[in-house]
């Protein structure tokens, strides 16, 4: 996981706050989590900042960076950056932006429920994404048969409903056992670095 990142511009939408009009999306490759962060303008200055806060710093130095040809992925001085962590950047082609497949679906699914969820309150796009995020997190990829948050976390998400109404596995915990689980993972985790 995290190997391979897609990221790609999606926009502009109407003004929301911060007059922010753009999304910056990445997608990681093997677990189809995603990132997202608004911009009021696109610069490769943004993406690099978006790079370094929100996949570098919480996931680790990915190997492959898969970006279509816009200025702001091609800007000099973002490949000097992605080149000095070792990050290999690949630019997809004008004719075959499906090579960055990945980054389009997750455009194409978050553009979906935000249509879904707005109606006329377009400024309020922003204001959605946590929810667009969280709602495609928890939901089974077809290609992994999991959830990404299953995939980046190794357990399975605790959703509201379960609150109100608890699932087998909230009505049947036990903090003892959950702390000797802990313990067999941790003893797993040592042995695997011996």
């Amino acid at each position: 996981p995290f190997a391979t990142w897609g990221a790609d511009i999606l926009g502009p939408f109407p003004i929301s706050k911060g007059q922010c009009k753009f999304l910056i999306v990445s997608v990681d490759l093997f677990t189809k989590w995603i990132e997202v962060e608004t911009l009021a303008c696109i610069s490769a200055h943004q993406v690099q900042k978006f790079l370094w806060r929100n996949i570098i710093t919480r996931f680790g130095i990915a190997h492959t960076l898969v970006t279509d040809n816009g200025l702001q992925f091609t800007d000099r001085k973002l490949n000097e950056f992605l080149a000095g962590l070792g990050i290999q950047h690949k630019v997809t082609s004008v004719k075959h932006p499906q090579t960055n497949g990945q980054a389009e679906s997750a455009n194409k699914v978050i553009l979906t429920e935000l249509k879904k969820r707005l109606g006329e309150a377009k400024g309020a796009w922003a204001e959605q994404l946590p929810e667009v995020l969280w709602a495609y997190r928890c939901t089974p990829q077809s290609t992994t048969q999991e959830t990404p948050f299953r995939l980046v976390y190794g357990s399975d998400v605790m959703i509201p409903v379960e609150i109100r109404e608890p699932s087998f596995r909230r009505a049947h915990f036990e903090e003892s056992n959950n702390e000797a689980e802990l313990r067999i993972n941790l003893d797993i985790v040592e042995n695997t670095r011996d």
